[in-house]
């Protein structure tokens, strides 16, 4: 698949979606985020994929934030359009089944930044450059940067990168917890579709319950979230996987899940 200013390709059972603005440093446009939020419903749609890679074309930039040159004139009602669709972006990504994995090449920074925190983990190079320097232009975090990096981090420190708008080298964001894992940035995109093919091996149905009861335990009181747990163990024990995945589990060969 090929849309403007996107480009997909399939490795297996991973889809590497990459946005193709390079001379614009990958910046995020209305029209990006709309090429994002149809392309992964496409992807979603696909029963032979796991996971998504997700990274920025070019050796410079993953996103090196929202586009100024469309922002700059923008009212308050286009503000808040834009905002709601960057918004969409970051539900759709933690809704999925799929799991989405950010390779952070270069600049996240901005729109970028809040891009990578959207996914459900974070490699990046040793070349990686993070922060949310919004006040600079005097306007905060608009796609869920104000949010998402303090549930990361901790407040404080998300309250330290967002009012300073300071960039953070990788090996800092692996520090304070923004990134999981730092590579050299020749390995960055093997890393991280190598472990996408990991998480490929494992039960599709019993992955995406995984990330649903976390995603939606970790905002709920303990005894909720425990209750949403129980509930999802026991609904698997009703699939085809599970009994092929504790059978093939007791007679020591590979499981071949079939995602019901």
């Amino acid at each position: 698949m090929k849309a403007e200013h996107l480009a997909i390709r399939r490795d297996g059972p991973v889809a590497i979606l990459t946005v193709t603005r390079e001379k614009a440093l990958n910046a995020l446009s209305s029209a990006v985020l709309g090429a994002l939020l149809d392309a992964a419903a496409v992807l979603e749609a696909d029963a032979a994929l796991r996971a998504v890679v997700v990274t920025g074309a070019g050796d410079k930039a993953f996103v090196a934030g929202a586009d100024i040159s469309e922002m700059q004139e923008m009212e308050m009602d286009r503000a808040e359009a834009l905002s709601s669709r960057g918004a969409a972006v970051g539900r759709t990504l933690e809704r999925s089944r799929l799991v989405w994995i950010a390779a952070v090449n270069g600049f996240a920074l901005g729109g970028g930044c809040e891009l990578a925190l959207c996914c459900d983990f974070i490699y990046a190079s040793e070349r990686a450059k993070f922060g949310q320097p919004e006040v600079k232009l005097g306007v905060i975090p608009g796609f869920g940067g104000t949010q998402r990096l303090s549930r990361r981090v901790g407040l404080a420190k998300a309250k330290e990168l967002c009012f300073t708008g300071d960039m953070i080298a990788a090996d800092e964001a692996l520090r304070i917890g923004l990134c999981d894992a730092v590579f050299p940035h020749g390995e960055l995109l093997d890393k991280a579709i190598a472990a996408g093919k990991r998480i490929a091996q494992n039960g599709p149905l019993a992955v995406a319950e995984c990330k649903r009861v976390m995603q939606q335990g970790y905002h709920l009181p303990l005894e909720e979230a425990l209750s949403l747990e129980t509930e999802a163990f026991a609904g698997l024990f009703a699939t085809e996987d599970q009994r092929e995945g504790m059978k093939a589990f007791l007679a020591k060969r590979p499981a071949a899940f079939k995602g019901r």
